[in-house]
């Protein structure tokens, strides 16, 4: 009986209370931590080896060797941080061995000089995840692989939700103070109802009401990192039009510590959402860009980008099983025959040769001395 009071005594402290949880940032906290972090450029990571989060991850295809040259790639390249996707389904089937791995993963990256944005759920692509083996690249066809994070039964499914809590505590808990991890992006392009092809699914009204529920139980691990979540759609996103936005980009934008946004859009639009989102006063990070096709490239927007003290994530790093290189319209017309004209994401070929040298030689020009 001691033994067991004293374990349960251990597990109390070890875990974070709600009830203690940190504040949001005032504004002056998470420009002192701007400060120090200083200009970051990176790119949303996964090897090419992973068609999605959970091969990443799993310990049967998680390939240290293959992101350890990629990463090696990215710091020739100037880069010093990578936002990287987790997975739920991986932390509560197997804490202890994710953990590890995600251990060698951040070693990794530290050897390179790359701190990690890591993303905790997310709702783009298929809304139904599983573990196990995952499906072959679909040729021709844009990110055919990628999955949703819980997933549309997850998200059904309110009776699991203390799993996803202990996921969010766990993972953050587990480097609330690690150097090595830049920040906490708590859920990826949020959405209710179907939208398009890339957000088919959130069915039913749940996502409003769990994401406050996740930046509670992330800040109730009590993180030295920032936490946020990417506006991506909506109108204006200023003070002056934040009551007008939907209860999703409302919640997104006041519960994050720093304010992070998606845009793939030409350079004038990517520049009036920067705008826009400096009347908060806060640091600003882009966490996706880059879709040559639609006129979002690194010659446009990276030195605005570098001009408003905006850090930089572009989607893609080595062409691989994602096939991003791949437009959005191969949903339509798979690129089965053909090339297209451009790539649309990534940055390098999959022996390491850059797709566009003098991408690469803007990256490193504009990240020296940051």
């Amino acid at each position: 009986m001691k033994f067991l009071a004293l374990a349960i005594t251990l597990i109390c402290f070890a875990l974070p209370s709600l009830g203690e949880a940190r504040e949001r940032w005032i504004v002056q906290q998470a420009n002192s931590w701007y400060a120090q972090q200083g200009w970051r450029v990176g790119s949303n990571y996964i090897p090419a080896s992973a068609i999605n989060q959970i091969e990443m991850w799993q310990v049967e295809t998680f390939d240290a060797k293959q992101i350890d040259w990629e990463l090696g790639l990215a710091e020739q390249t100037g880069m010093t941080t990578m936002r990287v996707f987790l997975h739920d389904m991986l932390w509560t089937a197997d804490p202890v061995g994710y953990k590890a791995r995600i251990d060698t993963f951040l070693k990794i990256a530290d050897t390179h000089h790359i701190k990690v944005l890591f993303v905790l759920f997310d709702s783009c692509w298929d809304p139904n995840p599983h573990l196990g083996p995952q499906r072959a690249p679909v040729p021709g066809l844009h990110n055919s692989g990628w999955v949703q994070s819980p997933g549309q039964l997850g998200l059904e499914n309110t009776l699991g939700y203390p799993k996803l809590q202990a996921y969010v505590t766990g993972v953050i808990g587990a480097y609330r103070s690690d150097p090595r991890v830049l920040g906490w992006d708590v859920w990826n392009e949020p959405h209710e109802g179907e939208t398009d092809a890339i957000h088919q699914t959130a069915k039913g009204q749940h996502l409003a009401a769990l994401l406050p529920q996740v930046f509670a139980w992330a800040r109730a691990a009590e993180p030295t990192q920032p936490l946020t979540s990417g506006v991506y759609d909506g109108g204006d996103w200023s003070p002056k039009g934040l009551a007008t936005l939907g209860a999703i980009q409302r919640i997104q934008i006041e519960q994050s510590d720093v304010i992070s946004f998606h845009n793939y859009g030409w350079p004038e639009d990517f520049e009036r959402r920067i705008v826009e989102l400096e009347g908060y006063g806060r640091p600003i990070l882009c966490t996706e860009y880059m879709a040559r096709g639609a006129g979002s490239t690194i010659d446009g927007d990276l030195p605005i980008a570098k001009a408003h003290k905006v850090s930089m994530y572009n989607w893609g790093f080595v062409d691989g099983k994602t096939q991003t290189r791949l437009p959005w319209d191969s949903a339509i017309h798979p690129y089965t025959d053909r090339e297209p004209v451009v790539w649309f994401h990534d940055l390098f070929h999959k022996d390491g040769t850059p797709y566009r040298q003098h991408e690469i030689d803007i990256i490193r020009q504009l990240t020296i001395g940051n």
